[in-house]
């Protein structure tokens, strides 16, 4: 009987994209639990555009991972440029424009709790 070794080849070149996702994934998780964590001080009380350079490394590693999810389990390393473009590059700017609105309406609800035009009172 004889053996395929093309199936053989393609199927550990598989589970050796499978080990290096999970591996890239898993670093970049453990860094976010780590930082949430032990939140440096640095980190915590330096602000950037409104926002503490923490938060600023939260969201932007959740981006890098979303696009390495895209990139890695929609196969999009296979695709033509074009498409790669189309299908990431709107993700990540409709991520970055729903991240910016969230931080210009919470800093405006922000500011009228604080300036005491509604009351804390719920």
């Amino acid at each position: 009987m004889a053996h395929d070794t093309t199936h053989d080849g393609e199927h550990s070149g598989a589970k050796k994209r499978i080990w290096q996702v999970f591996i890239i994934l898993s670093i970049l998780t453990i860094v976010e639990v780590v930082f949430g964590i032990f939140k440096p001080d640095f980190l915590v009380h330096t602000d950037l555009v409104s926002l503490s350079l923490l938060n600023w490394i939260f969201i932007i590693l959740t981006i890098i991972k979303a696009y390495y999810i895209v990139w890695a389990f929609m196969h999009m390393e296979h695709e033509a440029a074009s498409l790669r473009r189309v299908v990431v590059w709107t993700g990540v700017f409709l991520i970055c424009y729903l991240v910016a609105i969230l931080l210009i309406e919470g800093s405006y609800i922000q500011e009228i709790y604080e300036n005491g035009y509604i009351t804390w009172d719920f």
